[in-house]
């Protein structure tokens, strides 16, 4: 009900959801009487993946609502370790410090699809938001909610924790699209702003596939707002770079914010080749 009048429509309901999602932390509402159908969609409750064998062309867009979103944690943030590839194995998150027992917050008004342990993740919490955008908390010590549970932006859902695959107290911390994970960073301003890029974010492979990135710094990160951009951005000219007296891969992706695995990958090279003076690298 909105008022006295029944919601109709499906058009209508997605924009009493938009209402509910720019002021739900002002406004004590839930959005439990809804029926969006991205709730509907290979919802699993019994394990972390929901969806396998994904066929999604790229670039795909997520439209959001809002413009921010809630912190995950309640102190300024220190990232421990970034999306990409991380000890000869992907990384698809970013590890936020804190202390085992901290409040860990939702960051979009959503819906709870998983609690419960999952293999490497420990105690993980996954909530779809009316997007269909999902959220991963993992490495958890409590849950403060349960499956199939509307949670609120900025509601408490669960405890920091030490559990699963994980070498101290922190936070992981995932977004995923149709079980694509997305580099987070790509779609959140990770600044005491707490700032959504954009209301309409294409994504392309670049900010899927982890080996694009170093775990170790923030990649170059370019906000890709049109369909045209995005396509533009996926052909666009490669930088070539020509290998100078005392170069070393790692020395090279650092200096132009890549990862060695995208280097390797993209000139058909391993991380043991030999540089030669004059060989030209396409970064």
């Amino acid at each position: 009900m909105i008022g006295q009048k029944k919601l109709k429509n499906t058009k209508i309901v997605k924009n009493y959801i938009n209402y509910i999602q720019t002021d739900s932390l002002e406004k004590d509402k839930m959005i439990k009487d809804l029926n969006d159908e991205c709730f509907a969609e290979n919802w699993v409750t019994t394990q972390f993946t929901a969806y396998r064998n994904t066929n999604i062309k790229f670039p795909f867009k997520i439209e959001f609502s809002d413009s921010t979103y809630a912190s995950p944690i309640s102190k300024k943030y220190v990232i421990t370790s970034r999306y990409g590839w991380r000890r000869n194995r992907p990384h698809r998150g970013i590890d936020i410090d804190l202390v085992i027992g901290d409040s860990v917050f939702s960051i979009l008004p959503g819906k709870v699809r998983f609690a419960g342990r999952s293999s490497g993740y420990g105690r993980t919490v996954v909530i779809r938001h009316n997007n269909g955008l999902e959220t991963v908390y993992a490495h958890l010590s409590g849950f403060k909610v349960k499956k199939n549970e509307f949670v609120k932006k900025g509601q408490v859902i669960a405890l920091g924790g030490n559990s699963g695959r994980s070498r101290g107290s922190h936070l992981h911390l995932e977004t995923r699209y149709k079980g694509i994970a997305i580099n987070p960073e790509y779609l959140l301003d990770f600044s005491s702003d707490h700032k959504i890029r954009g209301k309409n974010l294409w994504v392309t492979r670049d900010w899927a596939k982890t080996y694009y990135h170093s775990s170790k710094r923030q990649s170059r990160l370019v906000t890709l707002d049109s369909y045209e951009k995005a396509l533009a951005y996926k052909n666009r000219k490669r930088k070539v770079y020509i290998v100078k007296s005392g170069d070393t891969l790692s020395g090279i992706a650092y200096r132009n914010r890549t990862s060695i695995s995208r280097i390797c990958k993209t000139n058909k090279i391993r991380k043991t080749t030999t540089l030669r003076i004059g060989q030209k690298l396409i970064i």
